[in-house]
């Protein structure tokens, strides 16, 4: 048995269109997407990757990375995709914390490694665009390989890194059942059919883009119209032949900036879904307005997959992330005192616990302890309550994470960076509301005594460390961080200080 390799990429076979590519004005079907897949299978295999190995994948949004992850189900080979905008000195740490057997990236970030160290001890090969590339001289379309690992349930089928409050990023390990349930459940709270065509803008190297968009697509054998990127005039181009836009709260915001978004245009979609950041109320109501549609929030993490849903068929309240999903629980848990939980209306810690969450943090065992209560619910570090309604609202994040453009962003990465400038005593970064990202980065700054900071110089240190999303959009520099009584650095009180330095779209 292989679970989710069955019900994701044998169920729907035949001339089906499964992805659709607009700026290739070419299709591929469900039979040549499978076939592709046992093809990068037997690829895979002849690079000597068996059951169990690691396989770290950064490559520009194409679909070479659906056919890689489906060959890795096949094979029992654990996925590992990374954000595109990793840099180097980012990717070596997912390298060897993963002990990958081989790492398919660019040509362009292999010469960026080799450029920091040549010696390693994994295998890299190279994916560029139009099937150029290192990997592709091992790749025959006529050679499919029939054979399917035989897997159980809670076998690991992937890997996602998730940032640290310690800045150090952790691997959430999740299983065969932690995928196939959430997409199941997903697929069917949100009546996805054959006949659906869902417009696809997001990134596919996490949670959102990956294991929902297209996880639900596959369970459902519904179309993919299949973006590189999220594009306003192309967004608004495909609106029309399309049936479901999932998106983060960033993608309506510029929607409804542009002139040319309408209820017309509109008219065909059934559904809008809106995740991986708060929505805010304006926004939802500002979009029910200018097209009918009330777009439907959810909420999840990459430790839990999604958890809660505003309802497809019921009330969708704005400002809320819905209802818990089937065969899921939640609760919301005092923040000081142990096994006292929050009555509907009062705020505490959100936790979770059902056959979605992860099995734990990769190489990491005391850390997964930590962060699960003795009868199996996990701590999401995120505040929130119920309503009356049992409607989840999360007004917070217990935790120091910044969530910019639907992705997530821990404070003390950027801090250390900057705090290696020999001019700097002390940093702070909080994330402040941003009209179009959600959150802002900002980052405060105390100068050593007799220095100068040079704002260009320690721009270009950040940019060569840290990926772009995770780069302040303004820095400051102050005399001194404000401090409680026990020399902690108030985080909340610069929040508030700042609060709206982004209020002006334009800055």
């Amino acid at each position: 048995m292989n679970p989710l390799f069955e019900q994701l990429f044998t169920k729907n076979q035949g001339s089906k269109i499964f992805l659709s590519f607009t700026d290739l004005n070419k299709t591929l079907t469900y039979d040549k997407f499978l076939n592709e897949i046992k093809c990068t299978a037997n690829c895979l295999k002849k690079f000597g990757l068996e059951k169990g190995d690691c396989l770290v994948l950064q490559i520009e949004k194409s679909h070479h990375v659906f056919t890689i992850y489906g060959a890795c189900v096949q094979l029992g080979i654990i996925f590992i995709p990374l954000n595109t905008d990793y840099t180097g000195i980012e990717v070596k740490y997912f390298l060897n914390d993963s002990e990958c057997k081989i790492f398919i990236t660019t040509t362009k970030m292999l010469k960026e490694l080799d450029s920091l160290e040549r010696q390693r001890s994994f295998n890299i090969e190279t994916i560029d665009a139009d099937y150029k590339g290192s990997f592709f001289s091992n790749f025959n379309e006529n050679e499919p390989l029939e054979f399917i690992e035989g897997l159980d349930e809670d076998d690991t089928a992937a890997i996602l890194y998730t940032s640290g409050t310690t800045g150090q990023s952790k691997g959430a390990m999740l299983s065969q059942k932690n995928l196939l349930s959430n997409a199941l459940t997903l697929s069917k709270a949100w009546e996805f059919t054959p006949s659906d065509i869902l417009l696809h803008a997001l990134p596919i190297y996490h949670t959102h883009g990956l294991f929902v968009a297209t996880n639900i697509a596959l369970v459902s054998g519904s179309q993919i119209r299949f973006l590189k990127k999220f594009d306003v005039d192309d967004i608004i181009l495909n609106l029309t032949s399309t049936t479901v836009m999932m998106g983060v709260p960033t993608f309506y915001t510029r929607l409804l900036a542009n002139i040319k978004f309408n209820k017309e245009i509109t008219k065909n979609i059934r559904l809008f879904i809106s995740g991986s950041a708060p929505l805010l109320t304006e926004t939802h109501k500002e979009f029910e307005n200018r097209t009918g549609h009330k777009i439907l929030e959810r909420y999840g993490m990459t430790e839990t997959n999604m958890i809660t849903s505003n309802p497809y068929i019921g009330e969708r309240k704005a400002g809320t992330v819905g209802i818990v999903l089937e065969d899921v629980e939640i609760r919301i848990a005092d923040l000081e005192i142990e096994d006292e939980f929050k009555k509907n209306g009062d705020i505490g810690v959100v936790e979770v616990k059902g056959p979605n969450v992860f099995k734990g943090y990769w190489k990491k065992p005391e850390k997964t302890k930590c962060e699960f209560r003795d009868d199996g619910y996990f701590i999401t570090g995120d505040m929130g309550f119920l309503d009356q309604d049992n409607y989840l609202t999360i007004v917070g994040r217990n935790k120091d994470l910044i969530i910019t453009g639907g992705l997530n962003v821990y404070p003390k990465e950027i801090e250390t960076v900057i705090d290696r400038d020999n001019n700097v005593e002390e940093s702070a970064v909080v994330g402040v509301s941003h009209p179009d990202f959600g959150e802002g980065i900002l980052a405060i700054i105390v100068k050593k005594k007799g220095h100068s900071i040079n704002i260009d110089i320690l721009n270009e240190t950040l940019r060569k460390n840290l990926a772009a999303f995770k780069l302040p959009k303004k820095i400051h520099v102050i005399k001194e961080l404000p401090r409680n009584s026990m020399g902690k650095v108030q985080k909340n009180v610069l929040r508030d200080i700042y609060r709206d330095e982004f209020s002006d779209t334009n800055k």
